[in-house]
């Protein structure tokens, strides 16, 4: 009995250590893939600033073409600054369901967050296309030029968001909230609200001075 108890222990010891081990092997992980992550924000950060910059230095250069008060509705764009604002709060919901360790949760407010980021681009294709109706093509001015190329890439940045939340939706309904989704939907959680923070840039910087110029 005496053997067998010390083997026993002996084995729960080891069990122990695995356990401690996979645990401080998920911690380095998620730590590596954090810092990574952070690293791709401050590049993807850059780009923006240099669009911005691009965008400060062509914003007055119209060509004879029409200027951003002739052509910018600030109640849709308004609207649409809403929308995204308000996906990024219900994202903060989903991730209040993740730690919770609800799975259903965390897709339902996936979805709304989706659903809201897919009105955001499709107003925002909707303001290209009465754009392009009324002449005011990128080929039109640098003003236009720079406004497009701006705002188009804030645009595909949150396309690339909304296939990752659907990605997530299905990995949530295949593997449930297991470690490595948590990470990434911890990851896509700071891509989105990167996204927003730029957003308000834009409305402010190319909207709203544009109007009030």
């Amino acid at each position: 009995m005496t053997a067998q108890a010390t083997n026993a222990a002996a084995a729960e010891q080891r069990v122990f250590h695995l356990a401690e081990a996979e645990d401080h092997d998920h911690a380095g992980g998620n730590g590596a893939t954090i810092l990574g992550f952070w690293i791709y924000l401050m590049s993807d950060a850059l780009i923006f600033a240099a669009l911005f910059a691009t965008f400060g230095v062509l914003s007055a250069s119209y060509a004879g073409g029409p200027a951003p008060r002739e052509i910018f509705e600030l109640p849709l764009v308004a609207l649409n600054t809403a929308l995204l604002l308000i996906s990024s709060l219900t994202f903060g919901f989903g991730m209040i369901e993740m730690e919770a360790g609800r799975a259903r949760g965390t897709q339902l407010w996936l979805v709304v967050t989706a659903l809201f980021g897919a009105a955001f681009v499709g107003i925002e294709l909707y303001e290209f296309a009465s754009l392009f109706a009324e002449g005011a093509t990128p080929q039109r001015s640098a003003f236009l030029s720079a406004f497009f190329t701006l705002v188009s890439t804030h645009g595909l940045h949150v396309t690339f968001g909304l296939i990752w939340i659907v990605t997530m939706l299905v990995q949530i309904g295949q593997r449930g909230l297991v470690i490595e989704n948590r990470r990434r939907l911890l990851c896509l959680s700071m891509f989105w609200h990167f996204l927003d923070i730029i957003w308000i840039g834009v409305f402010t910087f190319v909207y709203l001075f544009g109007v009030l110029r």
